[in-house]
């Protein structure tokens, strides 16, 4: 089957596949063509290019585009949506000044959602975790990750990535599976954290790597939770299983968990609300992704990613969602990229290359998705009329998109 579009005001993040990542002043280049066709094939961009070169073959369909514009779907690199229920009620305690730390220390937090996910059939949590999915494909998701770490037992654990799997071989999206090894310490392990980080290792991991039921590993390098030599170790344990590490880390306190994470060519560090410069120093010498999550920084009401500080350092930045039921509710990244203009003061092209082919990346999907390129996946978002990309982060509350495809089909 093969699809065109005409007539397209502007076709966003065009590329002839030598780009695999944007960093440092590099971000503000977004390569459009205004006035221009895209051509599908078979699921795949086969062709673009201005309307004077446009085909004059007869097509299986053809889509005028006119007034509207076409641009990657996002690339969401950090989702947790497989969970079980929600936490509205800690919402609520933190509205009344709970903080996120005293929630979780009174059995809160990851705890909770591990209670309510451990007590649910994994058909039920396949159920919950499809809405989810369906709902972020419809606001223009293309690729994600998906973690696991609510479980904290060997059961629950691989029931998540069993649901992930799922979602993978039902849906026809990309997606990723990170193994959340060490996410929280359940209450019986609270005297015995080694104890804990083997049961993980050593017992699930091999299951997990057995299985081919994750990508990723990663760890919450975080005061309180884990630390540095508890995260290298889990790292180290993926790494002999084949997994690639993607890390927590710099979410409240900066501890070393980026110099971790490079030691052990982790994919991407994510968070970062605090960084500092000696973070920006070992990251400048890596292939190593920084993720925000600025999503998680609305919704606690703490620091967002310093975004200038990263990218005027010459860095890359990729953006995602943390979509999870306890510190960002939501997987809507059209949100996000507004809010990384808005509050992090990035500028629109920077979000855009930052929501596609650097979230593309940071999952490693950069030769499949992220940009308008001959053979990538046709993933794509078509806009309603617009006056120009400015307005899918400056008039963050409207919904602008007229249209997903997947696979160069309509998704519904």
């Amino acid at each position: 089957m093969n699809l065109l579009f005409k007539n397209i005001k502007e076709l966003i993040q065009v590329d002839e596949g030598s780009i695999s990542v944007r960093a440092g002043k590099e971000l503000k280049n977004l390569p459009t063509i205004k006035n221009a066709y895209l051509l599908i094939e078979d699921g795949n961009i086969a062709d673009y290019g201005t309307m004077e070169n446009c085909p004059i073959d007869v097509m299986d369909e053809t889509v005028d585009a006119t007034g509207k514009m076409i641009l990657p779907a996002w690339c969401d690199s950090h989702t947790h949506i497989v969970f079980a229920g929600n936490r509205e009620g800690e919402f609520v305690d933190r509205i009344n000044g709970m903080s996120y730390e005293e929630i979780a220390s009174a059995g809160g937090g990851i705890l909770n959602s591990a209670k309510k996910l451990q007590e649910t059939s994994e058909e039920d949590l396949y159920q919950q975790s499809k809405q989810r999915l369906e709902e972020v494909i419809r606001q223009g998701t293309g690729a994600l990750e998906i973690k696991s770490g609510y479980g904290l037992t060997l059961e629950a654990e691989l029931k998540m990535l069993r649901v992930i799997k799922r979602l993978n071989e039902n849906y026809t999206i990309p997606i990723k599976a990170t193994f959340l090894a060490a996410h929280a310490l359940p209450d019986e392990y609270k005297s015995d954290k080694s104890a804990f980080l083997k049961l993980m290792t050593e017992e699930v991991l091999p299951i997990v790597a057995k299985e081919h039921l994750a990508n990723y590993i990663d760890v919450f390098c975080e005061i309180g939770y884990f630390s540095v030599e508890d995260t290298e170790l889990v790292l180290e344990a993926g790494e002999k299983h084949g997994l690639i590490p993607k890390i927590h880390v710099n979410q409240f306190n900066a501890i070393g968990g980026v110099q971790a994470g490079i030691k052990y060519k982790a994919l991407s560090v994510d968070h970062l609300e605090l960084i500092r410069a000696e973070d920006i120093e070992a990251l400048k010498d890596s292939f190593t992704m920084p993720v925000a999550l600025p999503g998680c920084s609305y919704f606690l009401g703490i620091p967002y990613t310093p975004a200038r500080k990263i990218i005027d350092s010459g860095l890359p930045l990729a953006l995602a969602s943390d979509y999870n039921p306890g510190s960002a509710p939501s997987g809507n990244m059209n949100f996000v990229v507004a809010a990384a203009c808005i509050k992090m003061k990035m500028s629109p092209e920077e979000a855009i290359n930052a929501a596609t082919i650097n979230g593309a990346y940071a999952m490693g999907l950069e030769n499949e998705v992220g940009s308008i390129s001959v053979e990538k996946k046709a993933n794509l978002l078509l806009t309603k009329p617009i006056n120009s990309y400015n307005v899918l982060t400056y008039a963050f509350g409207t919904n602008h998109i007229e249209q997903v495809y997947i696979n160069g089909e309509k998704w519904s």
